[in-house]
């Protein structure tokens, strides 16, 4: 490749001769191309299918992007990026669409700041109109965001990237219970696993607006999880700070799906906002506005019956018992941790870490943010859900124990070359807890528990993973080719609090890893480290011991 340029520009479909790439993401490349039969430029989507994806699954992936295709081609509206044609090149899709000269509305709002209200008043009107047609034919957009909101070189202002979009009709095909979008725009009743419908988008308009008039996300936390929970449990923002799109904003951004303001009346509100045509909306040389200063409201976290404060000294730290005080030298101390990881399993992982000069304990302690205490008598109920891949395979339901007000959500991974696993995320409401059940489908006979715990080790730098101990447990139930185990390690990471600033975020993370049949089942409950020895025998043992596999 030379600047930018594909050394041999490969044609595709006989027609479409792809230039050079203009983005690439986990599902694919675009490319900007020339269509040589009609002589004009357009994009192509290469869809990717990604290492290591079963063939049933990549046929699934490559079936899923056509019919989503025929879906937004049905779409021929001036504020949506038009979809000209589908091809097949050896077996893998390619999706021609309209090139627009433009840049996101995320760049747009990053380099000069937020919008004005005339330009708010454009995108608004412009985006509104485009989820109209979109929902008109069946289709609900699902990611609506300023990265998704092209504003062309000419002021135009087009919604892309209906990637993740599908067909009312056609829903069988979607992963079902998936949580799709992004945690900062998605909707309530989606964040929480609810049933996605055209007022999801709506919310996402308005989330996008709030975004665009401020300079700053409606919704911000350290983590992936807690945006998650505060989106479901948090009060929403004030949208006074977006000035004339304010009632705009507000009608958008409620939490009752059928109480949003309609797309239409959208479009009505901001009318008299609108530039008479021609007018330049979007000028180069425009100076760049501050960011405005955003108010959060705090998380309300609901109360749990039987809440009680945590003793001050929660006691020694497990695998740390029978150990010599902090003060003796950690030569010492991680000689004694080998023996003990000799005991557990796990020797060789403990003893190469020692040869390279990594302590196998925490850092030492960081004063950071105060913890919610972890009640001496959980409330707890039973939740069933599925952790099926997108084939949505029977077999896949499972029932486990969580807290009465825990949030849940579904991610899929793949693995880094280990067999696809599809992971149910159950969150308190503070973020700070978390049961994850992971299922990793077909996993045996090729495979066998040790592989998944190299895949553990593998997605965390060295400096990151401490504290690893494998435990042959025989009161675990046995349901496979292999004995259940009881694994745990402790991790590290920089996560951002109130001020800005950085704080380290040490985890204890326990888990049961359970062969069922060819099946993988991975139970793991997540803690604050500073929390450990309360974490597992409050959160741990009694929520780890309620989970079954439905027949």
């Amino acid at each position: 490749m030379n600047n930018g340029l594909v050394e041999t520009e490969r044609l595709i479909a006989g027609r479409y001769r792809l230039h050079h790439v203009l983005g690439r993401g986990s599902m694919g490349t675009v490319w900007a191309a020339h269509d040589e039969v009609l002589r004009r430029d357009v994009a192509v989507k290469e869809v990717l299918v990604p290492p290591g994806t079963p063939d049933t699954e990549a046929e699934l992936l490559r079936e899923r992007t056509l019919r989503e295709a025929r879906s937004v081609a049905q779409l021929a509206h001036p504020n949506v990026v038009t979809l000209y044609d589908v091809q097949q090149v050896d077996g893998d899709p390619y999706v021609v669409m309209e090139l627009v000269p433009s840049e996101s509305l995320a760049d747009v709002v990053r380099r000069r700041g937020p919008l004005s209200a005339v330009q708010g008043a454009v995108v608004a009107d412009a985006v509104a109109a485009a989820l109209e047609a979109a929902h008109r034919a069946g289709i609900t957009h699902r990611d609506v965001k300023p990265g998704n909101v092209l504003v062309a070189d000419d002021g135009r202002v087009k919604l892309t990237d209906f990637g993740i979009a599908r067909n009312v009709a056609e829903a069988t095909l979607t992963s079902r219970g998936i949580t799709l979008g992004t945690p900062a725009f998605i909707a309530p009743e989606v964040a929480a696993g609810g049933a996605v419908s055209p007022a999801a988008d709506q919310w996402s308009l308005g989330a996008s607006l709030f975004a665009a008039m401020t300079g700053q996300q409606p919704y911000e936390g350290a983590n992936v999880l807690q945006t998650i929970n505060q989106v479901v449990h948090g009060e929403v923002p004030s949208a006074a700070v977006c000035g004339e799109l304010a009632p705009v904003v507000a009608g958008l951004m409620t939490k009752d799906p059928a109480e949003r303001m309609p797309l239409s009346e959208v479009r009505r509100a901001v009318r008299f906002l609108l530039p008479d045509p021609g007018t330049d909306v979007f000028p180069a040389s425009e100076e760049t506005r501050p960011v405005v200063e955003v108010v959060r409201p705090p998380l309300v976290k609901t109360p749990v019956p039987g809440d009680t404060p945590l003793a001050a000294d929660p006691g020694p730290l497990p695998f740390t018992h029978n150990l010599p005080a902090r003060r003796t030298p950690y030569w010492v101390v991680a000689v004694f941790a080998v023996v003990l990881f000799l005991i557990g399993g796990s020797a060789g992982f403990a003893i190469t870490r020692t040869l390279a000069g990594a302590t196998l304990l925490p850092p030492p302690d960081v004063p950071g943010p105060a913890l919610p205490a972890i009640s001496s008598t959980v409330s707890l109920r039973p939740t069933t859900a599925s952790a099926a891949t997108a084939k949505g395979e029977q077999g896949a339901e499972f029932t486990i124990e969580v807290g009465v007000d825990w949030t849940s959500f579904l991610e899929q991974r793949t693995n880094k070359g280990l067999v696809p696993s599809t992971v149910v995320h159950l969150v308190a409401p503070t973020g700070v807890y978390e049961v994850t059940v992971q299922r990793f489908a077909d996993f045996y006979p090729r495979r066998k528990i040790k592989d998944y715990v190299e895949l553990v080790r593998s997605r965390w730098a060295q400096e990151m993973y401490f504290g690893e101990v494998v435990e042959q447990t025989p009161p675990l139930p046995v349901g496979g080719p292999e004995e259940a185990v009881q694994f745990s390690y402790r991790t590290v990471e920089r996560a951002t609090v109130a001020g800005g600033r950085e704080e380290p975020l040490r985890r204890s993370r326990y888990s049961r890893v359970l062969p069922r049949g060819t099946d993988l089942w991975v139970v793991e409950v997540v803690f604050p480290t500073e929390q450990e020895e309360t974490g597992r025998d409050t959160l741990f043992n009694p929520i780890a011991q309620t989970f079954t596999v439905s027949s």
